[in-house]
Order: structure tokens, then sequence, then C-alpha cells
């Protein structure tokens, strides 16, 4: 009953344990305080720690020689996705200042709109896209976590990123990626771990925020949202039909934020201890974008791919000529 729950929750395992930890931390914050292992487990001290073995986990699962086949397609959506977030939340953070315009800080927008969920586009593109597409996930996998993120601030000025801490932020998913690469059995045990992984992070997260926090951003998460969606889906699906001449349906099914992205402010915040007082305000938003992009995006690409044509439903050549 409890896991039935969770899964009609979107992105369930990490929404509902971060609500859980928001409540205790709020509520009955001692029971976090308690010491030992308990709060080892999870307090906020052990997000560090888990964000790390999921990082590790999801580089066991990529593949050297997947990355010649995606690298047209998926380098495309890759740096579409990047860049739209990266403008964005570094021209905020260059005008407004490390807290950002209507509540929203840098941190949090390019957490958000750089990192997509690849979950979301796999379901999405095996049912309306080909097999080419679906061979874009691993290297999509790149923007899902703090590294993309992390560069961006650290190019952009607005934190003062150390590059140990870019090579920190890299290492576990290039170890993972060695030993999967080296054993195809090292990926099918550490990989499907990845997901385990996620309720301890997100309570551990969620330990470190107080629920006051939560109201604040309520509207400037949905705002959040919405920018994810709907500015940067826009901006991607333009740059597929521009310049790979496709009719954009995958680059709205990059339009979501990762349920890891959540993690994102907290390790941006271990990099650069100065952006601390934004990173509470910034988890909910982004998991506010979380929610809302995982439940909008799929609407979006079947609404658009049977307008505009995708392999499963091209479009006949009686409407290309209508059109025309």
């Amino acid at each position: 009953m409890i896991m039935d729950f969770v899964k009609k929750v979107p992105a369930g395992m990490m929404v509902v344990p971060l609500c859980i930890g928001c409540l205790l931390n709020t509520f009955f914050p001692q029971a976090l305080e308690i010491g030992g292992l308990t709060t080892a487990l999870f307090s906020n001290a052990g997000s560090a720690t888990s964000v790390g073995i999921l990082l590790f986990c999801m580089g066991t699962t990529l593949r050297i020689q997947d990355m010649g086949t995606v690298v047209k397609r998926g380098g495309l959506l890759l740096i579409s996705k990047f860049l739209i977030g990266a403008v964005i939340g570094i021209a905020v953070g260059k005008i407004f200042g490390m807290t950002g315009v209507l509540g929203i800080s840098s941190v949090a927008i390019i957490s958000a709109m750089t990192n997509s969920n690849g979950s979301v586009y796999f379901s999405l593109m095996t049912e309306f896209g080909d097999k080419e597409d679906c061979a874009c996930m691993p290297i999509l996998a790149i923007n899902d976590g703090p590294f993309l993120t992390l560069i961006a601030l650290g190019a952009s000025g607005i934190a003062d990123i150390p590059l140990m801490s870019l090579v920190a932020a890299l290492i576990p998913i290039i170890v993972g990626m060695i030993l999967g690469n080296l054993d195809k059995k090292v990926g099918d045990f550490f990989g499907p771990v990845g997901p385990v992984i996620i309720p301890f992070t997100a309570v551990s997260l969620g330990a470190g925020i107080n629920l006051a926090d939560v109201v604040k951003g309520g509207a400037s998460g949905i705002l959040l949202s919405f920018l994810t969606i709907f500015v940067g889906g826009a901006f991607i699906a333009f740059c597929d039909h521009v310049i790979l001449k496709r009719s954009g349906y995958a680059g709205w099914a990059v339009a979501t934020t990762a349920g890891n992205a959540v993690a994102v402010p907290a390790a941006v915040a271990l990099a650069d201890p100065k952006l601390e007082p934004v990173v509470a305000t910034a988890t909910v938003q982004v998991a506010a974008s979380v929610v809302m992009s995982a439940l909008l995006v799929p609407l979006i690409v079947s609404w658009w791919s049977k307008k505009f044509g995708c392999p499963k439903y091209p479009k006949s050549a009686e409407t290309k000529a209508a059109e025309a």
C-alpha cells in the first residue's frame, strides 16, 4: 500500500521522503539530533555521502560504446539544455545577486533547468521516438548531477568554485564508468542500487529544510517549473528542429528536472559555503520543478508528437502537403 502510493506520486521516491524529512525537521527536530547511526543516516549530515553513492552507481551504467551513437542527437539536447539554463541562471545572478529575483536564485535556476529526468525522457522516447532517441539517455546522464551546475556557477563568477571541487563532483561518475566498462557485471550490480539510495538522500535533504521555507518557496517553485518546462523546452525543441531538422519532440522530452537535481543546491553549497543561505529555498523550488515537469512534460510531448510528427506517429504526405 505504501509503495503503491509512492509510485503514484510524480518523482515519488524523491518527493515523498523529502516531505517526510521536512516534517521531521519542522515539528520534531530533536528526533534527528539524538546522535549515532540515526543522525548519520537521517539528518542533513548524511546527504553528501548519499549523493556521492548515487553518482557512482549512475556512472557504472554508462557505456563508452554508446557515446558515438548518441553524440549527434544527445549532444545537441545536452548542450542546448545546459545553455538555456546556464544563460538564464547566470543573467539572474549577475543582475540581481545571489538571492535572485522573485525569490528564485541563480542556484535554483541552474540546478532545475540544466538537469533532465532521464527516466521520463527514456519512457517518452520508447513511446514516441526510435532506437537512436532511446540511446541518447547515457549522454544525457551527464547533466544528472552537480557537475554542470558547478561549471556554470564557477565560470560566471557567481560562486567561487575551486577546481578540485569540480574534479571531486566528477570522480564518482568517472570511477563508476571505468569499472562498469571494464566489467558489465559491475553495472548490473550497482546500477539498480541508485534508485534505492534516492529515498535516503531525499530524507537527509529534507531534514535540512523547514516548512516555513516551503511556504515561502511555493509560488516561486511553480514559476521555476514553468521556466524549466516552457522556456527551456521551447528553446531545446527549437534547436532540435533547426539544427537536426526534426520536429522537436525529443527537445520537449528533456524539459524536465531530474529527481537527483534536488540534491544539487546542497552539493553546490559544499563547494562554496557562502551559497548556503539559498540552499533550503532552492531545494524546495527544485523539488517543485521535479514534480511539475514530471506531470506536464509527458502531456506536452504527446500533443506535440501527434501534431508535428515523430517516429511512432509519422505525418502523412497529405498532412504535410496541406500544411505547406
